[in-house]
């Protein structure tokens, strides 16, 4: 069977996104990655603070933002313009020829208003389709593609659309031309098996082990969505997935989790 090209998907959230100096350093070491590459990125507490600039308020429900339709303009605003533009020209700077993308550009990502659910969420959509075949025509000209977290529903309607599960569908609907390794990146060192101790990684996470470890409560809260995405994202095609600082993505061994099977 014909070798497939490599790619890997990284989404970076939180403290990276939210330091200058630590996304400095983090595109740094993801422009010299080799191989064909996507970057997806949330930018939730710079959402926060400029709607508390503008005198919204925002609105959580178990840790998870309420959208409605001022905070959907402000995280277009944010997520789509001022952070989505910056890390683009910070990439071009550094002679990776990325190009910004909402769902909306190129029809990319198709959602549809989470629907069902307990709490009326707002304006936050649920993925339905990638179209994979323009993400690897720009692949294939070597453009890095730079999602933010916004998606449409093909009606005209944007849609706040959880970073962490674009990544996870890029990388599935990747995985049939390339062999793709998904790597979340955020401010711990990787899954911890203390919350406490920020060196009590987990260095290999099956399955099994994470179900034990959720039902005993030690993984749980924000973790628990992100591993879904993981899991969902190996049992559909894709090679690899890891957890960890935004320092996993040099060559070396740096401490973090590979979630595996």
């Amino acid at each position: 069977m014909e070798n497939k090209p490599k790619l890997t998907v990284v989404k970076i959230g939180g403290n990276v996104i939210d330091s200058e100096p630590a996304l400095k350093a983090f595109l740094k070491d993801f422009a010299v990655l080799n191989g064909y590459k996507i970057l997806v990125h949330g930018g939730g507490k710079i959402a926060t603070k400029t709607a508390e600039g503008l005198g919204i308020t925002p609105v959580f429900h178990e840790g998870r933002r309420i959208t409605d339709k001022p905070m959907l303009d402000v995280a277009v605003m944010t997520y789509a313009g001022l952070i989505n533009k910056d890390i683009t020209a910070q990439l071009q700077a550094l002679q990776n020829n990325a190009l910004g993308f909402t769902g909306a550009d190129g029809n990319m990502i198709l959602s549809e208003k989470r629907k069902n659910a307990a709490v009326d969420f707002g304006w936050v959509g649920d993925i339905v389709s990638v179209n994979h075949e323009l993400v690897k025509v720009l692949l294939l000209q070597n453009v890095v593609p730079v999602f933010c977290a916004i998606t449409h529903d093909g009606k005209g309607q944007l849609l706040n659309t959880n970073a962490d599960t674009i990544a996870s569908a890029l990388a599935v609907a990747c995985s049939n031309d390339f062999e793709v390794n998904l790597l979340y990146c955020f401010e711990k060192k990787g899954v911890l098996s203390n919350a406490d101790d920020n060196d009590s990684v987990i260095k290999k996470l099956t399955f099994d082990t994470y179900t034990q470890l959720r039902e005993e409560k030690i993984i749980h809260s924000g973790m628990l969505p992100k591993l879904e995405n993981c899991y969902d994202a190996l049992t559909k095609g894709v090679s690899t997935v890891y957890i960890g600082s935004p320092e996993m993505i040099k060559q070396g061994d740096t401490t973090c989790t590979q979630v595996s099977l």
